[in-house]
């Protein structure tokens, strides 16, 4: 059977034959189109067009599936996230989920605006381009709603960096080559937008080797009354296509991200991998946001996942009507492009405006002022359909309801206790804990960043208030949080933390997501902020295992689980499915951008240690869940006591922690988190170039009260004369341990009277500080 009918065009236009087509065919057809559709989605493609009478164009089916795809559908995720983490209410809620980017309240007459998306697949084969178009995609959802960008995020993910060339899968780069890429990718983009890159996470282990994750986010700052959606207004309105030329690069993005990864990925898949141009899009931000600042706009949406082919139609859709596109007008970068081609590209650096006709010609003007490219492509139409015309000929004809429909699975789940599999394996005591302090120290997933940072412009727009670097110059420490302050008339800031912990959802997918939201608790109530939403980045092997998806429900209850009970929406998400090769899946990831509100930066409380003679506290309970540290990993042994969260006490400790911010009680404040407390004590020492004298009694091993991960801890300088207002502030544990201390710089712990570590400053600053920096050459 003949698939392809050319059409007696003037161009390159074939019909689909799907009316013909047995179940073989059908899957032939998908196959050799790339559209991605099973066997199963290709029946329902052609029973549609039966009953229209019609076989498909080229252009009809490639539409079909971008939008029926994974990553644009959600159709193996929604219904377990519609049954946890969507619809949490919270007062500061303003457009949640629904749109680009979530739009959360920061004051009366403003409100901030966050996404999170991945760009894994792209990364994994060409590390630079994907990265950076990464990049250049958040900051389009941000933008889209009226609010100017103001900071980057990037949690990253990739195999160890020192592994052997030879014990590399097929058809896989090497962890170094990637991270390196990834970076200078993010840093080119993000340096020559003028946006600063303020937080972010990077995590290595050996399920990410053949699938690194890129995840980027971004948050913004908009006028309430200079919001815009990503929908049109009414018929008759004008869509006129601004920014970049398109071309071939892009083309199937989004069903390539809706697939495992193979050795001939890169072979098969390079031109799904768009090409950035931060110097065009950096006067198309202006243009936008000036438009819609003067009203010109009727609605606005960036091209994303799956292009032209979904953007006209959603916006048209969304607000009830359709939409008519007159291809041929769009701007080209090559000549010879098929409609097809056109339709689906997702060259970067374009957006989509939604314009009255009496506009026009304003619109045009002002596009042309910042050397803009802007064209007029189609309108508004009443019918919710999509029709499409190249040079006259009518080429697509599609029910946009039956188009952006898509199906919906409810696909089995396996619900796997991992925990449950491992064999109990406990080290020998410690007699020396420095010793094992400096050997965690100088561990990838706890070491400087200081490599990444420094590649990052993370004080352009002056608006940056704590650094992801903090403390005394040139010996700065891990802060918990950045913090932003987005208006010139007003001290309120905004305060950004990525978290995730792998190694812990790996081993219990539910209480690894809890201790994931309680750590970004932390890092908020660090600095002296509240915490006031969520966005998601959920990162998973392919989902229709049921194993992986039973992962994904778990992961989904766990972050239910701890936000809904504080009241903390998750305003903005992402599903990234089928992060998965022969060599098996990546762990279960799922990265949060948690946002925190605070009244006056100038109040704000960083890391790093301040003065000598000033008390040391420890907030919380340290437990004896060693399951998933990094100490267990790093002795090669194993438990099955995982950190829990009990939400109660968090809650308590988050309320009572804020009130003694608020009562001006704390000088420092540093979570306690990777390598557990003496890590933590470690690093404020290091921020602060000084040392600190600690004395505990714990019922404890040595080892296990310094190195446990036990959640909902924070350690806390106290200056002398708060003491007793301190202590009185709290009734969840707060124990005494020691003060600060100039003594040679030196890190001394003692526990139960037996000293544990005598360590000083400049050897625990070299294990630190230099061990990225030297395997990345």
């Amino acid at each position: 059977m003949k698939h392809y009918i050319e059409r007696e065009v003037p161009f390159e236009l074939h019909e689909v034959n799907v009316l013909d087509a047995d179940e073989k065919d059908l899957e032939e057809i998908s196959r050799e189109s790339g559209v991605g559709l099973s066997v199963d989605e290709m029946k329902m493609v052609k029973e549609h067009f039966k009953e229209i009478g019609r076989n498909p164009t080229d252009l009809e089916l490639e539409a079909i599936g971008q939008a029926w795809s994974e990553h644009c559908c959600y159709k193996s995720s929604k219904p377990i996230l519609k049954d946890t983490v969507f619809d949490i209410e919270a007062p500061q809620n303003i457009y949640v989920v629904e749109e680009d980017a979530g739009v959360v309240e920061f004051d009366e007459e403003h409100a901030y605006v966050v996404a999170l998306e991945s760009h894994n697949h792209p990364s994994a084969i060409e590390p630079y381009g994907g990265a950076a178009t990464g990049i250049g995609g958040i900051v389009r959802d941000v933008t889209c709603m009226g609010a100017q960008p103001l900071a980057f995020v990037d949690p990253l993910f990739f195999g160890p960096l020192d592994m052997d060339y030879d014990d590399l899968p097929s058809g896989t780069k090497h962890p170094r080559y990637l991270f390196d890429g990834v970076v200078h990718g993010i840093s080119d983009y993000g340096n020559r937008l003028g946006i600063p890159t303020l937080s972010g996470m990077v995590y290595f282990d050996e399920c990410y080797t053949s699938n690194c994750l890129v995840n980027v986010g971004c948050v913004g700052i908009a006028k309430k009354d200079e919001l815009i959606r990503s929908r049109v207004k009414k018929p008759g309105d004008v869509f006129i296509m601004a920014g970049g030329k398109t071309g071939r690069d892009g083309i199937h993005g989004v069903t390539f991200a809706s697939d495992e990864l193979h050795e001939d990925s890169e072979e098969e898949d390079i031109g799904a991998v768009q090409v950035g141009d931060p110097i065009t899009k950096e006067p198309l931000i202006h243009t936008s946001l000036e438009l819609n600042r003067k009203g010109l706009l009727q609605g606005m949406k960036d091209f994303g996942g799956g292009g032209l082919s979904c953007v006209a139609g959603e916006m048209g859709l969304d607000a009830g009507y359709g939409a008519e596109v007159q291809l041929d007008k769009v701007p080209l970068k090559e000549e010879d492009m098929a409609p097809w081609e056109i339709w689906v590209s997702e060259s970067q650096e374009r957006m989509m405006y939604a314009v009255k006709e009496e506009d026009v010609d304003e619109v045009m003007h002002i596009c042309e002022k910042w050397d803009v490219e802007a064209t007029r492509i189609g309108k508004v139409i009443d019918e919710k359909r999509v029709k499409v015309y190249y040079e006259d000929e009518n080429i697509m004809d599609l029910d946009l309801e039956f188009q952006t429909g898509g199906p919906t699975y409810c696909r089995p789940t396996e619900s796997v206790e991992h925990v449950r599999k491992l064999e109990e394996k406990e080290p020998e005591e410690a007699g020396d804990c420095g010793d094992v302090l400096l050997e965690l120290l100088q561990r990838d997933n706890i070491n400087s960043k200081e490599w990444v940072i420094r590649q990052y412009d993370h004080e352009v727009r002056e608006n940056t208030v704590l650094k992801p670097l903090q403390g005394i110059l040139g010996k700065q420490g891990p802060g918990d949080a950045s913090l932003i302050k987005p208006l010139e008339d007003s001290f309120k800031g905004i305060a950004i933390s990525t978290d995730v912990v792998p190694k812990l959802t790996a081993l219990d997918p539910k209480s690894g997501a809890m201790s994931v939201l309680d750590e970004a608790v932390r890092n908020l109530v660090a600095v002296g902020a509240e915490p006031h939403s969520f966005a998601d980045c959920l990162n998973f092997g392919n989902p229709e295992k049921p194993e992986r998806l039973g992962d994904f429900e778990r992961v989904a209850e766990g972050l239910e689980a701890v936000a809904r009970p504080l009241g903390i929406p998750f305003v903005s998400g992402n599903v990234s499915f089928y992060n998965e090769t022969e060599e098996g899946p990546v762990k279960p990831t799922p990265s949060i951008l948690a946002s925190g509100l605070i009244d006056d930066v100038r109040e704000a409380v960083s890391m790093d240690l301040k003065e000598e003679g000033n008390a040391i506290y420890l907030v919380g309970e340290t437990k004896e869940e060693m399951g998933g540290s990094e100490y267990y990993q790093m002795k090669d042994c194993s438990s099955r006591k995982v950190p829990q969260v009990d939400v109660n006490i968090l809650q308590k400790s988050k309320d009572e922690m804020l009130s003694a911010h608020s009562k001006g009680l704390i000088r420092s404040c540093h979570d306690v988190s990777l390598g557990g407390f003496g890590v933590a004590l470690a690093e404020m020492c290091l921020a602060g170039n000084v040392g600190i004298r600690v004395d505990v009694e714990t019922d404890l091993r040595s080892d296990k009260f310094l190195f446990s991960e036990s959640n909902t801890r924070w350690i806390v300088e106290v200056e002398e004369e708060n003491i007793e207002e301190f202590e009185k502030n709290f009734s969840v544990p707060v124990q005494r341990i020691g003060s600060v201390s100039k003594e040679n710089g030196r890190v001394k712990v003692k526990m139960n009277g037996n000293e544990k570590i005598d360590l000083g400053l400049k050897e625990i600053r070299k294990y630190w500080k230099e061990t990225l920096g030297k395997k990345m050459g």
